[in-house]
């Protein structure tokens, strides 16, 4: 049930609000001091190591602003780069290039902050067999691209929404009247194309859990210990995903498990947004 195709239509219209929110009425600082019809530079520059992510945004801001801006150079999603590498530089109307900045790497530095953590966490299973996973505590509108950024750091995605995939928690266990009475009913309504994943927060749910038969397994905050317990008697059977508070100290530690999926909420709900700088030069 793990998924990797994005569902933006909507791009235009957070980027077009985005930058109505940054300049209303008008940019008024660059319309007192900036010829309209002056051209500029700009470059972008890593201040700290960095996975990139957010091109499409960013890039999108200055064109909406100034259709022919000329693109010279343009790092990839899933690229890392060092402190003091050139991520992107463009040619285009100076006050483009100035109105558009904030918005464009607000963009850039919020969903690069995403691949890099992503990364950081991907880096610390290497050498298990599991997967990082995201979830559905993203920005209310940015999930798509936070989902993407977390694809350009080398993890997976999850369920896009409520409308991709099943997954019975806690409160619907208790709506249906028990574990295996939720399952059973999925699985006689649901279409042949959805799976079904159910939370489990200990061993006696887990093995009812199995016993019922869904397409995956969360294991929900269950110490090390029950998660390895799980694995062994899953046997393959089943993939299964281990969440609740992971951090980079103690991701190590379920991976060792041999649990298929860690699914990590602080990937797209805690991301520090990454350090770069945009100079913005006047055309000689």
């Amino acid at each position: 049930m793990i998924h990797t195709t994005m569902f933006n239509p909507t791009l235009d219209e957070l980027i077009t609000l985005a930058l109505n929110e940054d300049i209303g009425g008008g940019d008024r600082t660059t319309a007192f001091l900036v010829d309209p019809e002056a051209r500029g530079t700009a470059r972008v520059t890593a201040k700290q190591e960095l996975v990139v992510a957010g091109m499409l945004p960013f890039m999108c801001v200055f064109e909406m602003l100034d259709p022919d801006i000329e693109i010279v150079h343009l790092e990839q999603d899933g690229t890392s780069v060092g402190s003091g590498a050139v991520v992107a530089e463009m040619r285009g109307s100076y006050g483009a290039l100035l109105t558009g900045e904030r918005t464009a790497l607000n963009f850039l530095q919020r969903l690069s902050g995403v691949a890099t953590l992503t990364k950081q966490f991907v880096d610390k299973v290497q050498q298990f067999p599991a997967s990082i996973l995201d979830t559905r505590k993203t920005t209310p509108g940015w999930r798509s691209l936070e989902k993407e950024a977390v694809l350009a750091g080398g993890g997976c995605n999850h369920r896009m929404g409520l409308y991709d995939a099943v997954l019975i928690k806690e409160n619907h266990i208790a709506a249906a009247g028990g574990i295996r009475k939720a399952i059973t009913r999925v699985k006689e309504l649901k279409g042949p194309h959805l799976t079904v994943e159910v939370e489990v927060r200990n061993m006696n749910e887990f093995k009812e859990a199995l016993d019922a038969g869904p397409d995956m397994i969360m294991l929900d905050n269950m110490p090390c210990h029950e998660v390895k317990q799980a694995v062994m008697e899953a046997g393959g059977r089943i993939p299964l995903e281990a969440s609740g508070n992971m951090t980079l100290e103690t991701v190590e530690m379920v991976a060792a498990t041999g649990i298929q999926y860690i699914s990590v909420g602080a990937l797209t709900h805690s991301a520090p947004s990454v350090d770069v700088s945009m100079i913005i030069q006047p055309e000689k």
